[in-house]
């Protein structure tokens, strides 16, 4: 099986939470009802959203505030280095908390969601603030707020080395109702606008206040979502973040010219193709309707189970094993074609996650990918810097080579420390 395939993700995961347990001093403190707020009115759907609006209708305030980790700079250290990552940029020790805030849901109700906030011990008081979005997650407790896994490598690399990060569940992920709006580009970024309004009144409550300064990065599904939430920050979504630096990684910027041919030409492996297709299709049916009933598209048995195997409740094991090893043995001959040459409902719910690289940033930008990426394909990376560079916008992409999906982000994330070190020097 590919090393990038998520069914290799879901038993790394199942080995780090082993390790973890010993490392993360989980408690059964919760500080309840930390924040009340009105209840949040309905916000049109694509309506723009000033801060003031936002804080009004109860967008990102704080709920909750758990404990969730306290460790040492060693700690830290050894987390990293279990998963293959340089350490040399681990200076403190952190404390990790669940936030649990307002948002919206894509229809733009109201509903909450969660998200963990790390903050380094040590450092300055106030701390600039780095968004990390995370990548696909099947099951709920895989977020970064629950699990003690891949999705926290990210924030303690960036907390460890003297920043807040927030890394946003998402919705339906973590301890938020519902289920997962999977790769809905827009719903993701007003649960990370939020998670960062929720951030700053922890911060403060925590006797550890933000400067403002806001690093964008993220892995995969996050990656793209990193491209989104900079432009809504670098476009002044609220007046108390100022977007410095862009540091996206394997993002699938491209699903109509990278992505989907990859599932075509070789260049995404079967195991993740499948998953993530399927991921895409079923929660995008809730979005953009694509079928009335599953057999328009997946063969049976697929047909009867797919839409309950992405319930937010089964793991990758669960799931890879019960989907079958090609496209053609899960989608009808018609569906086939279809995602071949994308029509319709679903060229429109393709080009409604794709065109985030298209814009003018603000800030320095790099991307980083890798040529050995069977899950998410670099020519995503080299198509969005090319969009970049149609806005005049230079954005280099760092190609680390023959990594797999996952260890594209272990050699990228301190790399991407030392840059954003490097950015904040010259302020």
């Amino acid at each position: 099986m590919d090393d990038n395939s998520p069914m290799n993700h879901a038993t790394r995961n199942t080995r780090h939470r082993a390790a973890r347990r010993g490392l993360a001093a989980a408690t059964v403190l919760v500080l309840a009802a930390l924040g009340t707020a009105p209840a949040v009115a309905q916000q049109p759907t694509g309506a723009p959203e000033s801060s003031h609006s936002a804080a009004t209708h109860g967008r990102g305030a704080l709920l909750d505030i758990t404990p969730v980790a306290d460790l040492g700079r060693a700690d830290v250290a050894r987390f990293l280095a279990s998963a293959g990552m340089d350490t040399d940029t681990v200076r403190h020790g952190l404390r990790a908390y669940r936030l649990t805030y307002r948002t919206i849901t894509p229809q733009g109700t109201p509903t909450i969601a969660t998200g963990l906030l790390a903050l380094p011990k040590g450092g300055p008081h106030r701390l600039d603030l780095v968004s990390d979005t995370h990548g696909t997650m099947a099951h709920r407790d895989y977020a970064p707020s629950v699990g003690e896994d891949f999705g926290r490598f990210a924030p303690y690399l960036h907390a460890s080395a003297g920043r807040a990060v927030a890394a946003p569940d998402y919705l339906g992920l973590g301890k938020g109702p519902g289920r997962h709006p999977y790769m809905d580009t827009k719903s993701a970024v007003t649960a990370s606008v939020d998670m960062l309004r929720a951030t700053r009144t922890a911060a403060l409550r925590l006797d550890r206040p933000l400067t403002g300064e806001v690093y964008a990065s993220g892995f995969s599904q996050g990656g793209q979502v990193a491209m989104a939430l900079g432009r809504a920050l670098d476009n002044g979504v609220d007046r108390h973040f100022r977007l410095r630096a862009l540091a996206p990684v394997s993002g699938p910027y491209d699903i109509e010219h990278a992505e989907t041919p990859g599932l075509f030409d070789g260049s995404v492996n079967d195991t993740s193709g499948i998953f993530y297709m399927t991921y895409f299709l079923t929660a995008q049916n809730r979005l953009h309707p694509l079928y009335k009933d599953p057999s328009e598209v997946f063969r049976e048995p697929y047909a009867g189970i797919v839409d309950d195997l992405f319930d937010t409740n089964h793991t990758e094991e669960q799931i890879i094993p019960a989907l079958p090893a090609t496209l053609k043995e899960l989608l009808t001959d018609d569906y086939y074609r279809q995602v071949q040459h994308p029509t319709g409902a679903l060229l429109a719910a393709v080009r409604a996650q794709d065109g985030n690289c298209a814009w003018k940033p603000h800030v320095p930008v790099r991307l980083y990918s890798s040529s050995g990426d069977t899950d998410v394909p670099i020519a995503n990376a080299r198509n969005c810097a090319a969009d970049l560079a149609a806005h005049g916008v230079e954005a280099p992409v760092t190609d680390q080579g023959s990594a797999g999906h996952n260890a594209t982000y272990m050699k990228s994330g301190p790399q991407i420390v030392r840059w954003f070190d490097t950015v904040a020097a010259r302020h």
